[in-house]
């Protein structure tokens, strides 16, 4: 390449495109054109496309977790096949463990959940019978239900408990300790018994529904201690069975 003053002259010796009779270059101090460029990047006009503020975090989130599992990997025998494992080991020990303690239980207020007794009057002998057939279809649940709201109407009947909407099964069952201080671990029990198949949902068994029947005929047989105020006659608070 020959240059205007007929010199021959070398294409790398030209640092620009254009450079008109040999004039010496203009260059820029490294530091300020740093600080030129990063001014004229930080123009808006050059940001309307990013990714917002959330994107950005959640980029983020998502960057740390996928190190965090590529470390896992590494450290799990088997890279990536050995840590499905793992975690598929650990979601079936989950559901195991929550089928074994069985449904939350609710808490009880007064605006809520089944009462004690349902919605029509039913004498005390009507919900043995009703428990007595749930029985005999192996419907545990069903039948303890029923044979509670039998023992607590019975109680009733016989004027051991004034008759009162909305009372709760550990209600009842403080109440009747009262005047049958013998069976007051056993009405406790079945309280807890009806509780846990009414709230939390975890299902009764032969067993327990004999328990509670076997309370049910003692409490039948059993003799009142009539030396305090009459039971039920204090209203308390809380929800509903």
């Amino acid at each position: 390449m020959r240059s205007a003053t007929g010199r021959s002259a070398a294409i790398g010796d030209v640092p620009f495109a254009a450079r008109p009779d040999d004039e010496v270059p203009v260059t820029v101090p490294r530091d300020p054109a740093r600080e030129a460029a990063e001014d004229e990047l930080s123009k808006p006009m050059y940001h309307e496309n990013d990714p917002g503020l959330l994107r950005r975090l959640l980029d983020w989130v998502w960057e740390k977790v996928g190190d965090l599992l590529d470390a896992a990997a590494g450290a799990t025998p088997g890279g990536w096949v050995g840590l499905v494992v793992v975690a598929a080991l650990v979601v079936l020990l989950l559901v195991a463990l929550r089928l074994r303690m069985g449904a939350l239980r609710r808490t009880a207020t007064t605006g809520g959940h089944a009462e004690l007794f349902d919605h029509r009057p039913r004498s005390a002998s009507e919900h043995r019978a009703a428990a007595e057939r749930h029985a005999a279809d192996s419907r545990w649940s069903e039948a303890l239900q029923e044979r509670m709201r039998a023992l607590v109407r019975s109680l009733e009947e016989r004027a051991l408990l004034d008759p009162r909407p909305g009372r709760t099964a550990d209600e009842a069952a403080r109440e009747a300790a009262r005047v049958l201080p013998e069976h007051t671990a056993a009405l406790r029990a079945a309280a807890v018994a009806f509780d846990e198949v009414t709230y939390a949902g975890r299902p009764a068994d032969r067993s327990a529904y004999d328990r509670l029947r076997d309370l049910d005929d003692a409490v039948l047989r059993s003799k009142p201690r009539l030396d305090g105020a009459r039971l039920g006659t204090t209203t308390h608070g809380g929800g509903t069975t």
